[in-house]
């Protein structure tokens, strides 16, 4: 255990490189200490860690293959939104769903509203003044959905989070369906849903 001691002090010393290839002065110089010799004229070489590492990197290197850089796909521009009368009212066009979509919503609400409230029926409703409020809605709600139409914004532009364009065409598909299925049972029932 010394002997090992001395010996690792001894190559840590940047003397250690000139003794180590002449042993017969490190004897010299340490004749107190036992220094084994390799038999038979075989010679053994030390390595540092440092080249150990070196290998096994270099070896890592070689065995596994360098990965090819994938290129970067170039951004889409984004599509013009037109703002032509005849595109925006286009059948596939943004306004007439979405608007029809947005008083679907306000309608459905309204009527359940007034319906708890006044225990009237949607016929009744459109009938007692309804209908002057349905027109006002209307023309309101549809100027508003327009004016950004016509300035180029386009609808998913604006949409991020948990309130896209997706779930208002959505909410405003099933406000459809819920104010024609409230205006069929009230109409076949005779009376009010609630």
């Amino acid at each position: 255990m010394a002997a090992s001691a001395v010996m690792q002090t001894l190559l840590a010393t940047p003397v250690a490189g000139s003794l180590v290839k002449n042993q017969s002065r490190v004897s010299h110089l340490f004749s107190a200490t036992y220094m084994p010799r390799p038999r038979g004229g075989a010679s053994r070489r030390v390595l540092c860690k440092a080249e150990l590492d070196d290998q096994m990197n270099s070896e890592e290197k070689i065995a596994t293959p360098t990965p090819t850089p994938t290129p970067t796909p170039t951004p889409t521009p984004k599509p013009k939104v037109s703002k032509k009368f005849s595109d925006v009212f286009a059948f596939s066009g943004p306004a007439p769903e979405r608007i029809n979509g947005r008083l679907a919503m306000i309608g459905f609400v309204a009527a359940m509203a007034v319906e708890l409230s006044k225990g009237q029926d949607l016929f009744s409703q459109i009938s007692n003044g309804g209908g002057t409020w349905f027109l006002g809605t209307s023309i309101l709600l549809s100027v508003a959905s327009l004016i950004p139409l016509f300035k180029g914004v386009s609808v998913e532009s604006k949409s991020d989070g948990f309130m896209t364009s997706d779930a208002e065409m959505w909410n405003g598909r099933f406000a459809m369906l819920g104010l024609v299925a409230l205006a069929y049972t009230e109409f076949v029932s005779g009376r009010t849903l609630l």
